[in-house]
């Protein structure tokens, strides 16, 4: 079902936001360079707008409440940008947290998030991780079977307030990117819908344990239409009430319908929204949000991405077969998935000049290259863009989610700076800190520098 079209903004307030937006980023581009955020000695910046985040949390909480009047637990995946100040703010603007690793949930943690608030979500969940989300009461969704059989164990040791859930894989097939559709006929996540018997020992687990009180699906993120999500969740909701059946009663009172809103990586515009995906969701199963079932929820990309920005310096301006190159310090530690597969996460590049100005001039396609050492450490090929010269700002676009905060540490490179910022009415542009350049020493140290004779010193190497 397509969404409807009379709900969408006309076409003057989308251009109106989108060039509001793209003004918003030119402000913020000049003031770090201004600010000395991106120097000659750090070449690498990320940006983080503030008051975009916070918009984003709001449209998606709005958007659920506005078709139902039922508890809902916006989790913030934790995987799409593993910042604490990040999930701090995402706190404060009303979101839990979602994770999936105990480096995750620790930073969870540490960013204050109510335990209450946090969902345990892994295929590979071990004891220990268990035991711990158990302990404080956290919600936790079973991968499959063996894991269920696990938490039998754990709750004979000592009784738990955790809400507990099973995922389930309605196996309706995978979207544009296979490596990020998790509904698949043989995907990794959860027990497998389809498979003979599966269906039935699913029900049947449900029955013999009264503490089964939710159930997950999540069938994947960038490449699935709206239309395929649905489809997910509608398999999701179909079992719970054959559950609900067979027990006589309401046992499954909350459905996790995972996140997986795609992102717009062509324009400024924020396609598709969490109202058409809310209404969509309303109008192809309604009894999801009847009042019956609580519901989590567990977006992350979607509500970070477009407020991100990678701003880099360019080193050199170089030609090689007579195609213009501007060679950066951005590449694949920053943006290792556009650089391994660009075809299905390109990104949008804006040039800027030497003070952080717009770059102006006829567009020259050029590479925009990076600094690792091998050959496809390109964040554009071809691109139509105003000529770059060494000392220009180049600006990766839409790089909020999954790009600044996942460091891929190739050649040693480090991590650049994170800082979210805010602009005042007067035009005013302050930044905070999210994330400080990581300097040559931590890398060092990160690489073992404190134990040099680890390996050749007699007295360093253990033996029986």
């Amino acid at each position: 079902m397509a969404s409807d079209r009379r709900d969408q903004a006309p076409p003057e307030a989308v251009r109106a936001l989108r060039e509001a937006r793209a003004a918003a980023r030119d402000q913020a581009v000049r003031a770090a360079v201004d600010q000395a955020l991106l120097t000659e000695d750090e070449p690498v910046a990320a940006l983080l707008d503030l008051a975009g985040v916070r918009a984003s949390a709001a449209a998606l909480r709005a958007a659920f409440a506005d078709v139902t009047d039922a508890p809902v637990l916006h989790a913030f995946a934790v995987k799409a940008c593993p910042l604490v100040p990040v999930l701090r703010l995402l706190y404060e603007a009303g979101l839990g947290a979602e994770v999936a690793s105990p480096g995750e949930l620790a930073l969870a943690r540490a960013a204050g998030v109510d335990p209450a608030r946090i969902v345990l979500d892994s295929p590979a969940k071990t004891p220990a991780e268990l035991r711990e989300a158990l302990a404080l009461g956290i919600a936790v969704n079973a991968d499959n079977t063996q894991e269920l059989a696990r938490i039998d164990a754990l709750l004979d040791e000592a009784p738990s307030a955790s809400p507990l859930g099973l995922r389930v894989n309605p196996q309706i097939g995978g979207g544009t990117i296979d490596a990020l559709s998790t509904a698949t006929p043989t995907s990794k996540f959860g027990v497998a819908l389809r498979d003979e018997g599966a269906r039935a020992r699913v029900v049947q687990a449900y029955l013999d344990r009264p503490w089964l009180t939710r159930l997950h699906t999540h069938s994947g993120s960038q490449g699935l239409p709206l239309s395929l999500l649905v489809t997910g969740v509608r398999a999701a909701y179909e079992l719970a009430e054959e559950i609900n059946a067979a027990a006589g009663r309401r046992q499954v009172d909350t459905l996790d319908i995972g996140g997986g809103l795609p992102v717009n990586f062509a324009s400024d515009e924020e396609t598709p929204t969490y109202a058409e995906y809310a209404r969509l969701l309303a109008a192809e199963v309604p009894g999801l949000f009847d009042g019956r079932y609580g519901l989590v929820t567990e977006f992350g990309r979607s509500l970070l991405a477009k407020h991100g920005t990678v701003l880099a310096r360019v080193e050199y301006a170089k030609t090689s077969g007579s195609r213009p190159i501007a060679v950066t310090h951005a590449g694949v530690q920053v943006a290792t998935r556009t650089v391994y597969d660009p075809t299905s996460w390109p990104l949008r590049i804006a040039a800027y000049d030497a003070e952080g100005l717009p770059r102006t001039g006829p567009a020259v396609d050029q590479d925009v290259a990076g600094p690792a050492c091998f050959a496809g450490d390109l964040l554009a090929v071809a691109r139509p863009l105003p000529l770059l010269r060494p000392g220009d700002v180049v600006a990766a676009l839409d790089t909020g989610a999954y790009y600044f905060a996942h460091h891929y540490a190739y050649n040693s490179l480090p991590r650049p700076g994170v800082y979210g910022y805010t602009a005042d009415g007067d035009g005013t542009v302050r930044f905070a800190t999210v994330r400080p350049p990581q300097t040559v020493a931590e890398i060092v140290a990160e690489a073992g520098g404190g134990h040099p004779d680890a390996l050749t010193h007699p007295d360093a190497l253990v033996t029986d």
